[in-house]
């Protein structure tokens, strides 16, 4: 796994996991485009009433809510994305981006068909060719 790829699972995904705390325990998730451990389990639990949460995760994008079995996908570049995942339409409609200081695009959406949120990170600043609300660091700060 390429270095950038690897910190980013590491900072994303393995801080606040239940399996472990570090990328040895990485399974690749084979059914699923981009990159993500099948093994991740956010275990990290804010009560009573925000539930789990991804610990390496910006504010808005951290919590699991009522759909405890989804997993972020990330993904090196745009153009990655869109040869794995394909691009954003009707099926998997985005509906909030983010920047990060890394320069990393979170991407929070649903597949409605499915009834299922997901989270994309790229890790590139690509807002620019997302369509949907992009949240400032100000609305980050009046979240939580």
């Amino acid at each position: 796994m390429e270095t950038k790829l690897k910190i980013a699972v590491e900072e994303y995904q393995c801080s606040g996991c239940i399996v472990g705390g570090d990328i040895s325990c990485f399974k690749h998730n084979i059914n699923k485009p981009g990159i993500g451990c099948t093994e991740h389990m956010a275990g990290t639990l804010i009560l009573p009433i925000i539930g789990k949460i991804f610990l390496g995760m910006p504010v808005g994008f951290n919590r699991l809510g009522s759909f405890s079995e989804m997993k972020p996908l990330i993904f090196t570049t745009f153009e990655d994305f869109q040869k794995t995942w394909g691009n954003y339409n009707t099926f998997n409609i985005p509906v909030w981006k983010y920047v990060s200081k890394e320069n990393h695009t979170f991407i929070r959406g649903i597949t409605p068909r499915r009834n299922e949120p997901f989270i994309h990170i790229i890790l590139e600043n690509c807002l620019d060719k997302i369509d949907c609300l992009e949240i400032t660091q100000e609305m980050q700060n009046n979240m939580d």
